[in-house]
């Protein structure tokens, strides 16, 4: 095979690759929101975006803003030494944001805020 040749192959494949390339860096970066988590800190926070949020019967009435979550949901570090990731059904998650921690369990459909602090 003539070198013009195989130049031409490395050619066609090297453009097929661009051409998958800015389309899937367009789509991470675009409007559609492509997340990707490979950290245990990312995973954990975006499952529990994904639920539907709950607020225990004892939590003040000041910390029933949902802004306020999803801002500990999004920019907030979990805590896993004080976690307890192995409980049933629920685990219990502390997630740390701005001096302030979020105490939430994570059951399979729902998160439920329980406080504060």
């Amino acid at each position: 095979m003539a070198f013009l040749q195989r130049l031409g192959w490395y050619l066609v494949g090297l453009s097929i690759g661009i051409v998958f390339l800015v389309f899937f860096l367009k789509k991470k970066s675009g409007e559609e929101g492509l997340e990707f988590c490979y950290f245990p800190n990312c995973r954990v926070l975006k499952d529990m975006r994904s639920k539907s949020l709950v607020f225990d019967e004892n939590l003040p009435e000041q910390y029933r803003d949902t802004v306020l979550i999803k801002s500990f949901l999004t920019d907030g570090d979990v805590d896993f030494g004080k976690s307890d990731t192995e409980a049933e059904p629920c685990k219990t998650y502390f997630i740390e944001n701005e001096g302030k921690v979020l105490k939430a369990q994570s059951c399979e459909d729902k998160i439920v805020i329980e406080n504060i602090n």
